[in-house]
C-alpha cells in the first residue's frame, strides 16, 4: 500500500513563508559571520604587531625561535581577551583568528561575497580550504572569482563546492602532488576530543595510504572475529563490527610495541633531565649573577626565566645574594598527597573557560616560588601548559582571593573570577553494583 502525503493550499503557503524566513535568517547569519571574521582578522593583525614589538625589543643575541615565541604568546594573550568574556575557548578562538586572517587577506573577494550574502559561510570555507596552497596571488584571485561564480548555481552545497574547488585549485597549483605531499606530512598529528557519557574521540591525521591501510587491517581483523561464530557464542560476544574495530585499535595502541621506531625496545626506558641553577635576581629581572646550565655553561636571563616558567617542578635552594651561602632548601614540587587534593579541588585548568583536565595540567604557584610563594594549597592551582605560559609571559595576571577562587585580570583590565567546580559526589554502592575498586 502506498502512502501519499498531500498538502492543503494553506499548508503550502505556511511552508513557503517559513522557508523564505529561514533563507533570510541564514543569509543574515552568514553576513554576520563575515563581520565577525573581519574583527577576528583585525585581532590577528593586532597580535602580530604586539609580537613584532616584543621581538624587536628583545636582546638581539637571542635565538631566531624567540621571535616566533613572541608572536605565539601575543596571539594567545589577544585570543584569551576575546574568548573569556563570551565564555569561549581561547584555543579555538586563536585558530579562528588565524583562519579569519587567511580568508580576509588571501581571499578578500570570497570574504566580501559572504559579507553581501552571495555565498554561505560553508561554501566560503570550502573555497578557502581547497585554495589554501595557491601561493601566486593572481592565480589565487582567478581561482576565487571562478568559484564565486560557480557556487551560486542551485544545489551547490559545501560538500559539492569542496569537490569542485579541489579540482579547480589543482589545475592552478605549480607544484606536483608528490612535492605537496612531502610538505603535508609535516602536519601529521593525533588529537583527543571528549564526548558525552564517559566517551572520547581519538583522531589521527597521516598519509592517506597508511591510514587506509591501517583501517583495512583493523577491518580484516574484525571480520575474522565476526566469522568465528563458535568462539563468539562461547564468549557471549554480541559486539557489532564497529565496536570490534574500535576495541582492536585501542588494544593495538595500548599494548603494541613501536617496533618500526624502536627495534631494541628502548624507548620506554629513555628519560631526560636538565639541571639549571637560576639566581633569584635573574628571575626578578635584576642585574646579578647569571644562570648556569648544569653548573658550567652560562645562559641568558630571559632563557632562564622561560625555563623556570615552563618547568613542571624544581628544587629551590635559597642562597645569600652576596656570599652565595645556602640559606634554605625546600621542595618546589608539591607532595603526592597535595597534588591529589589540588586535582580533586580543581578538576580542570583554572583559566576561565578552559576544560583541560587537572591530571593533564601543571601544578602552578600562583605567587611564584621564586618570589617567596609557598608550596601550599592556598598558593597552588592546576594550569594547563598553555595558560601556565600565558600567566608568566603575557600581561595576564592571576591571584587567589579565597577558598581556591582565582581572579584573572586581562591586559585590558577586565577581571574574571574562576571558582572551583563542585566536588564529584559519590553514590552508595548496591549489591548489584559493587564499588569500583
Amino acid at each position: 500500500m502506498t502512502v501519499l502525503v498531500e498538502m492543503s493550499e494553506e499548508q503550502v503557503g505556511a511552508l513557503s513563508a517559513v522557508t523564505g524566513m529561514l533563507v533570510d535568517v541564514d543569509r543574515t547569519i552568514n553576513q554576520l559571520l563575515a563581520v565577525k571574521e573581519g574583527l577576528l582578522a583585525v585581532g590577528s593583525r593586532l597580535s602580530f604587531d604586539i609580537g613584532a614589538d616584543a621581538a624587536a625589543a628583545a636582546d638581539p643575541g637571542l635565538p631566531d625561535s624567540f621571535a616566533g615565541d613572541a608572536m605565539d604568546l601575543a596571539a594567545r594573550a589577544v585570543a584569551a581577551e576575546f574568548a573569556v568574556a563570551p565564555q569561549s575557548s581561547d584555543r579555538s578562538l586563536q585558530h579562528r583568528m588565524t583562519d579569519a586572517d587567511a580568508k580576509v587577506t588571501q581571499f578578500p573577494s570570497v570574504w566580501r561575497a559572504q559579507g553581501v550574502g552571495a555565498i554561505t559561510a560553508g561554501q566560503a570555507r570550502s573555497i578557502v580550504d581547497a585554495g589554501a596552497h595557491l601561493d601566486d596571488e593572481s592565480e589565487r584571485d582567478a581561482y576565487a572569482d571562478e568559484m564565486i561564480g560557480l557556487v551560486q548555481a542551485p544545489g551547490m552545497s559545501p560538500s559539492r563546492v569542496g569537490r569542485a574547488a579541489r579540482r579547480a585549485a589543482e589545475r592552478r597549483r605549480p607544484r606536483s602532488l608528490d612535492v605537496r605531499h612531502r610538505d603535508a606530512r609535516r602536519a601529521r598529528r593525533i588529537w583527543v576530543k571528549d564526548r558525552a557519557d564517559g566517551m572520547a574521540e581519538f583522531g589521527l591525521l597521516g598519509p592517506a595510504a597508511l591510514i587506509h591501510g591501517a583501517s583495512d587491517r583493523i577491518t580484516a581483523l574484525g571480520l575474522g572475529i565476526l566469522s568465528d561464530t563458535t568462539a563468539r557464542l562461547e564468549a557471549a560476544d554480541d559486539r557489532f563490527l564497529d565496536e570490534i574495530r574500535a576495541d582492536l585499535a585501542l588494544d593495538l595502541l595500548l599494548t603494541g610495541a613501536p617496533a618500526g621506531h624502536d627495534p631494541d625496545g628502548l624507548l620506554a626506558g629513555v628519560t631526560g633531565a636538565v639541571s639549571v641553577t637560576i639566581p633569584v635576581t635573574a628571575l626578578l629581572g635584576i642585574d646579578g649573577p647569571c644562570a648556569e646550565l648544569d653548573g658550567s655553561a652560562p645562559i641568558d636571563a630571559v632563557t632562564a626565566r622561560r625555563l623556570a616558567a615552563e618547568a613542571p617542578g624544581w628544587d629551590r635552594v635559597l642562597t645569600h645574594p652576596i656570599t652565595g651561602a645556602v640559606l634554605a632548601v625546600d621542595r618546589y614540587r608539591p607532595s603526592a598527597e597535595l597534588k591529589r587534593w589540588l586535582r580533586a579541588r580543581d578538576q580542570r585548568c583554572r583559566f576561565p573557560g578552559c576544560g583541560y583536565l587537572a591530571r593533564d595540567c601543571d601544578i602552578d604557584h600562583t605567587t611564584d616560588a621564586a618570589t617567596g610563594g609557598p608550596t601550599e594549597e592556598q598558593n597552588l592551582g592546576a594550569l594547563c601548559r598553555r595558560h601556565h605560559v600565558l600567566k608568566h609571559q603575557t600581561p595576564w595576571v592571576v591571584e587567589q582571593v579565597d577558598s581556591g577562587t582565582f581572579s584573572w585580570t586581562s591586559p585590558t583590565g577586565k577581571v574574571y573570577l574562576d571558582t572551583p567546580p563542585p566536588p564529584i559526589v559519590g553514590t552508595q554502592a548496591t549489591d548489584d553494583q559493587p564499588p569500583p575498586f
